[in-house]
């Protein structure tokens, strides 16, 4: 069971990285992903194509990925006064936190998960939250998901690990820990492949793949690659001198 993991997968950077984190890892590795509702739905478009380039990426990671889950929460945009489930502006709401910030979004959904995972005896859920280069939302900080972790396992009276392999590295490290996976391939896969934009723009191509560039994902996502990028391009330089 400790072996078997199953991840939260939106077709985003983040939930790919982690993907082909847990198959390096685990010897049977299934997804879930959430219809919520979300203004950037296409990004569940996203989820199959992506699942398909990873098997085809690497044969270990074709025989150790399952079965996709799919699960339908749009109660939780229709509770939510979002601009992530809502024709909303985007910024900052009165208290500080980002407008695209959806109460209990990642409560609920690694409870879900939890429930899933439970129900299909695989012992660890995957998720990419993180709280060192994040939009500031609480429910991606360490402490939430350890306190999450004890009350799922003291409520379902199990023992379901929650694995966060994003939690303390930032966007730039999230890029080279996909390279360390699965080298340029997987790296030009997310690129191509993955959404994160919240405004569902998939028609302008940038250097670190598909959005508007202008909210706090693309923002995000713009950030590490830039600093991805000159990081390597240094090392280039540093390895030519030494020779």
């Amino acid at each position: 069971m400790t072996d078997r993991a199953l991840v939260l997968f939106s077709g985003g950077q983040d939930s790919t990285t982690c993907l082909a984190w847990a198959l390096s890892r685990f010897d049977h590795v299934e997804t879930i992903g959430f219809r919520y509702g979300q203004r950037h739905a296409i990004e569940l478009e996203c989820r199959q194509p992506i699942r398909g380039a990873l098997a085809e990426l690497c044969p270990t990671w074709a025989r150790k990925l399952g079965k996709d889950h799919l699960i339908d929460l749009d109660v939780l945009g229709q509770v939510s006064a979002s601009a992530l489930t809502a024709d909303l502006p985007f910024g900052k709401r009165a208290d500080g936190l980002p407008a695209t910030f959806v109460p209990g979004r990642n409560l609920v959904f690694m409870t879900f998960a939890a429930i899933v995972a439970h129900q299909r005896g695989l012992g660890r859920v995957v998720c990419g939250v993180c709280e060192t280069d994040f939009s500031g939302y609480p429910d991606c900080r360490d402490n939430t998901v350890k306190a999450l972790q004890v009350a799922i396992n003291l409520g379902m009276e199990a023992r379901i690990v929650l694995e966060t392999p994003l939690m303390w590295i930032d966007k730039a490290e999230t890029w080279r820990l996909a390279e360390g996976l699965g080298a340029g391939a997987l790296v030009d896969l997310i690129i191509e492949r993955t959404h994160t934009c919240y405004l569902g723009e998939r028609t302008v191509r940038h250097a670190w793949g598909f959005g508007c560039a202008k909210c706090d994902a693309c923002r995000l996502r713009a950030n590490g690659w830039a600093r991805y990028r000159d990081a390597k391009i240094e090392a280039r330089k540093t390895a030519q001198v030494r020779q």
